[in-house]
Order: C-alpha cells, then structure tokens, then sequence
C-alpha cells in the first residue's frame, strides 16, 4: 500500500475536509449546554435557599409563640 503525498498537504491546494471543524462545534455546543445547566441549577439552589430561610423565620416565629401547654413557674419570694 502506497501512501500517497497529496493526502498531507496543507495550504491552499489541500484539499477540504468537511470534518475540520466538527470536533470544535461539538466542544462548543456541549459547554453551551454545561452552561445552561449550571445557571439553571444555580437558580434552583438560590430560591431553594430563600425559601428554606422563610421557612425557618416560620419555625422560629411559631416557636417564640407562648405555648399553651407550658406550666407557669411562680418563684416565692425570700425576706
């Protein structure tokens, strides 16, 4: 088999591959969509984190309520 010299040409006479910048497209293409899904994750985390953060304003204002089953403590007083 013969391997022809024409094959390894680069220049203006070489002759076109159409699969020179294939590879580059899909790199491009495939980090366009990494982006897109960390921007979104990045939103869900940030309203998940508001909304935990409401929430726990919620247990701690139900919690600082008086309890109704709460026992009042009177201490006598000394003289």
């Amino acid at each position: 088999m013969k391997i022809q010299p024409d094959n390894f040409k680069r220049g203006p006479g070489a002759p076109k591959r159409s699969e020179d910048g294939v590879a580059t497209m899909l790199l491009i293409g495939l980090l366009a969509i990494m982006m897109i899904i960390v921007t979104a994750e990045s939103s869900a985390l940030f309203h998940l984190h508001r909304e935990v953060k409401f929430l726990e304003q919620q247990q701690i204002k139900r919690l600082n309520t008086s309890q109704t089953n709460s026992v009042a403590v009177t201490k006598p007083e000394l003289k």
